[in-house]
């Protein structure tokens, strides 16, 4: 089997959320370790045989080979795997920010999908789906216990087509829901205005569009702040991440040059350094807050770590996810779906690392607890099994381990909260930026 020579680098969070980034490079094989024997092939295609003769029902050649390389890659760490043809093209248009769909962002809470939020003006939030609904079946068809791939792909589909989900609520007995899809399009940044000039904008997702919308609600906010702003809120919370490439421009239009995060991998071309543009802050002077909680992942976890480190921004809420590896998007040759294979860890510019440890905020911001999804516990990429550490050659130089937190239980943020009047945490960012702006008058 053949492999590409180019790679697209996937930041990704454990919860499902998907994002990519261009990253070009060469792609050769690991040294040192001999290729499979025959023996070892052989034992591959007995089992193969024995399974296709002997199982209880028909099962096709294709569907084998595709478990079997599934199987290989999800023992690997919990963000490596095997995309067949099909799971490739969706993962592909999944960073457009526009795909056919009903319009919710879901988790896989023990094998149950559940409802992280229906995204406004779309057929699910027309219908009525709300945060922490979980979803049994689809179209009559059990989907507990599907991978979250599955599930999405499920719910995913044409516009115009419908579907009928059966949802189970809190203090309500299971009842049947029909949406019919359509195109969503997702907007991944959204402003406001607060009073005292201060400007606010919530970043949900990292994708293609990402940068530019940032750029022209940065601009709107100035116009309706008279031509000055007097401090800003960039709010990453419940953002699983995205493309690296609008990860680094973003970091980029609050720095004034310097490192935005680097990369350490096996390979040499994995060790990779990407910057800010000299003068690149497009707010500069302006006192600057992030908010940051367990659900900040990723690409999120890059800003964050390269504001704080630079010390442009002061980071508010609670620790984040700590997904801090980097997968490389192989396509196998003759359209057999491509490989997602963790090649490299992400490192703040002051050489901390990401994975495992994460993002510490400088000002702990716990979320009360009416303003949690009920029953629900954010669990960390530390939490995972198998995940990854940053050991050896990869190993954080400037940083002891010791020096990062072992973060405590976090739970989700009701999404309907998320930059109201109600949102704590906002709140503490606005009041801490408040303070500042009065003691520079």
């Amino acid at each position: 089997m053949m492999v590409s020579r180019s790679r697209q680098a996937l930041l990704f969070f454990g919860g499902g959320a998907l994002g990519l980034a261009l990253a070009l490079g060469a792609c050769s094989p690991g040294g040192g370790d001999p290729p499979l024997s025959g023996s070892e092939l052989g034992l591959m295609q007995d089992a193969m045989q024995q399974v296709e003769q002997s199982y209880v029902v028909p099962v096709k050649p294709d569907k084998l080979v595709d478990g079997a390389l599934k199987g290989m890659l999800n023992k690997l760490d919990p963000h490596s795997d095997y995309m067949t043809e099909r799971e490739y093209r969706e993962l592909m248009a999944t960073t457009s920010g526009q795909f056919g769909g009903v319009g919710i962002e879901i988790s896989v809470e023990q094998g149950v999908p559940q409802v992280i939020a229906a995204i406004d003006g779309t057929p699910a939030a027309t219908a009525g789906i709300e945060p922490g609904d979980r979803i049994l079946k689809a179209d009559g068809q059990p989907i507990v216990g599907m991978d979250i791939s599955d599930v999405v792909r499920r719910l995913r589909g044409s516009p115009g087509t419908p579907v009928v989900l059966t949802i189970a609520r809190a203090n309500r007995p299971e009842f049947a829901l029909a949406i019919t899809r359509a195109i969503i399009h997702v907007d991944s940044v959204k402003s406001a205005l607060h009073p005292g000039g201060i400007g606010y904008a919530r970043i949900s997702t990292f994708d293609e569009n990402t940068p530019a919308e940032l750029r022209a609600a940065i601009a709107q906010l100035r116009r309706q702040a008279g031509g000055h702003l007097s401090g800003f809120v960039l709010d990453l919370r419940n953002d699983a991440g995205g493309l690296l490439d609008a990860a680094v421009e973003v970091a980029g239009d609050f720095l004034d040059g310097g490192g935005v995060v680097t990369t350490k991998g096996r390979e040499h071309d994995e060790n990779r350094a990407y910057n800010a543009p000299p003068k690149g802050d497009l707010i500069r002077g302006v006192p600057m807050a992030v908010l940051i909680n367990g659900a900040s992942a990723s690409a999120a976890e890059i800003v964050a770590g390269a504001l704080q480190d630079d010390k442009r921004a002061t980071l508010i809420g609670t620790h984040s996810f700590g997904k801090g590896s980097v997968q490389s998007i192989i396509p196998l040759e003759g359209r057999r779906g491509a490989l997602r294979l963790t090649t490299a860890l992400y490192y703040t510019p002051s050489g901390r690392s990401i994975q495992g440890h994460g993002i510490t905020p400088d000002r702990v911001v716990e979320l009360p607890k009416d303003q949690q999804v009920a029953n629900a516990v954010i669990t960390y990429e530390s939490d995972l099994f198998g995940t990854l550490k940053p050991t050896g050659a990869l190993a954080p130089k400037s940083v002891p381990a010791a020096a990062t937190p072992t973060p405590a239980a976090d739970h989700p943020i009701n999404p309907k909260i998320i930059g109201t009047a109600k949102d704590a945490q906002l709140n503490a960012a606005l009041e801490f930026l408040g303070s500042r702006h009065a003691a520079a008058r």
